[in-house]
Formats: structure tokens, C-alpha cells, sequence
């Protein structure tokens, strides 16, 4: 598989948590708030690819541009970056040596970390 890093994707994050559109949930959470498919597949049809890929961090490029299996590494529900989505990136890009991801999403992570600890954030559970 070439999973690379979704630099579209990543900066989408960066400003994301950038305006505080963080879910600060705990670390297995990504199972119950990840999107259904349903919703994705709405959210595509709304949308298009180009913005459906900024929701994910990574691009497998062994796929085509408009398939759902080209885009890996998810961190959020189309409105806001869960934090509980960037661990679980975190560690999967670890375990499957996507170096430049982990980096990435190491950076989103002290990113969300650092704002939630600052005062005046409102932190907001799923």
C-alpha cells in the first residue's frame, strides 16, 4: 500500500483546531463517533471528493481518485476534529510505519492537547 501524508487534509486540521472545532472525547471513542457510511456517502454527494478527502490525513494512491478506499486516516465528522480520531491515527500510522503521518498527526495531537489546556477553551464531549 503507498499511503502518504494528505497535505490538503492536514492543513484542513491545522485550521480546524486553529478555530477550536475540537471534540476533546476520550481515546476509543472514534468507534461510536466516526461517521456511518451513510453519512459519508450523503456528505460526498453534497460536497464532492476534493472535501470529503480533506477529512482524512492520509491518501493511499493504489486506489482511484474517486473511491472512498483512497482516503484513510479520518479525524473528524465533517464538522469538527475529534481527538479520539487523531489517536487512533496516531497510533495506526505508527503500526503501520506511515512515518509522515505520525509525524503529522503527532503535531495535530500537541496541537489539541496545548489549546484545551489554555485558558478560555471551552471544552466540548461529543
Amino acid at each position: 500500500m503507498a499511503v502518504k501524508l494528505n497535505k490538503s487534509g492536514f492543513e484542513h486540521a491545522q485550521e480546524l483546531i486553529g478555530h477550536g472545532k475540537v471534540v476533546y472525547d476520550e481515546r476509543d471513542a472514534w468507534s461510536e463517533h466516526q461517521p456511518p457510511a451513510e453519512y459519508e456517502n450523503s456528505f460526498i454527494q453534497q460536497y464532492g471528493w476534493r472535501e470529503f478527502g480533506k477529512w482524512h490525513l492520509g491518501i493511499d494512491d493504489e486506489h482511484a481518485e474517486n473511491t472512498k478506499a483512497r482516503y484513510k486516516f479520518p479525524y473528524g465528522d465533517f464538522d469538527r476534529v475529534h481527538r479520539c480520531a487523531v489517536l487512533s491515527a496516531e497510533s495506526r500510522a505508527g503500526q503501520y510505519k506511515h512515518y509522515d503521518i505520525e509525524r503529522a498527526v503527532a503535531h495535530l495531537h500537541g496541537t489539541i492537547e496545548a489549546q484545551k489546556h489554555s485558558p478560555g477553551v471551552r471544552a466540548s464531549t461529543h
